[in-house]
């Protein structure tokens, strides 16, 4: 039977519904900053207004103070959520674990299994937390920062419009390469679980037999294949931001220059400009945290499947009671244990 880990999150819906809402207060605070400052320069500073810069400012800090606790909220509702959802998620495959055989220890590996319950599963817990407040304030400070900034002038439309497609092209083909890495970095993982454990638990043996250099050699080797799987996965990565990097500061660029044409034909006030690199900063700064989400969502896919083995596995082991009675008419229990 294919188990569904979505379960795990139901009991705790409230909390999963609150976080985006929360989230959605502290991106409104966000998108409304620049409006509020481009009006502090073009009707304050350049008006010479300063009860209107005393009145602005003031409602930037209520504003801020408003986006504060909700983004302070969108995290507590976000924690529990996710929290809860690991705990219940581990219990459950902790529980599976202890009811396997030793054939299907075995098959899973000691090392693997602690691998399983340790990080695949905070792997699904970030992924959760991202998924219920980064996605949400990613995708609407890309969606609301882009629908601000053509508020502001059309023509920066073309901006968005030549600088977009680059990025996302970029991280369609470095995340393409990178995903595979992230099951071949659990296996990894695994043996060198399994290595250590095998040498701490038969610690006495390995010195009586004085394999000290062999086991060594074995850690060794476990240990550089999950360095080198590792590295190949962190350089794409590394390779992704300045990339990203680079698109952003150009854009900025096309919006100075632009914004600079418009200022000197006076279709458009300084503030205004200003505002628009703050807009378009938040809108391509969204799509470089959303290639780190899907980094996330890639990794965690695999641990997803790393657990689904273990928790669809049918366990030999299941809690009951047996009795054995010996050669003398006597009877001995063990209460909470049966075998299948």
């Amino acid at each position: 039977m294919k188990v569904k880990l979505s379960k795990y999150l139901k009991p705790y819906a409230l909390f999963a519904v609150l976080t985006p809402l929360s989230m959605v207060g502290e991106v409104l605070g966000d998108l409304l900053q620049p409006k509020l400052m481009s009006k502090i320069v073009d009707d304050g500073v350049l008006g010479q207004d300063m009860d209107l810069i005393i009145r602005t400012g003031l409602l930037m800090l209520l504003v801020l103070i408003g986006g504060g606790a909700c983004g302070i909220a969108a995290s507590a509702f976000g924690g529990i959520a996710s929290q809860s959802f690991s705990r219940d998620l581990r219990v459950d495959v902790f529980k599976r674990v202890m009811g396997l055989s030793f054939e299907q220890t075995d098959k899973f590996t000691t090392g693997s299994l602690v691998t399983r319950l340790t990080a695949d599963i905070t792997a699904i817990q970030q992924m959760v937390d991202f998924m219920l407040r980064m996605l949400v304030r990613d995708s609407l400070l890309f969606f609301g920062g882009i629908i601000m900034m053509l508020t502001l002038n059309v023509r920066f439309g073309i901006i968005i419009l030549c600088a977009l497609p680059i990025e996302i092209i970029m991280m369609i083909i470095i995340l393409k390469k990178a995903n595979p890495y992230y099951s071949i970095v659990a296996k990894r993982l695994d043996s060198v679980n399994s290595v250590v454990q095998e040498n701490v638990t038969g610690a006495r043996v390995v010195k009586a037999y004085v394999r000290e250099d062999t086991e060594e050699k074995r850690f060794d080797d476990a240990n550089i294949s999950l360095m080198e799987s590792n590295l190949r996965v962190q350089t794409l990565m590394a390779i992704l931001q300045p990339l990203l990097m680079i698109i952003l500061n150009l854009s900025v660029i096309a919006v100075i220059v632009i914004g600079g044409w418009q200022v000197q034909a006076q279709a458009m006030k300084v503030g205004e400009v200003m505002a628009a690199i703050t807009y378009l900063t938040q809108v391509l700064h969204g799509v470089m945290m959303m290639s780190m989400m899907f980094q996330t969502l890639a990794k965690a896919s695999a641990s997803a499947n790393r657990l689904r083995e273990v928790l669809e596995t049918d366990p030999v082991i299941k809690s009951g009671s047996v009795s054995l009675s010996d050669k003398t008419g006597g009877t001995v229990s063990f209460k909470n244990v049966s075998f299948s």
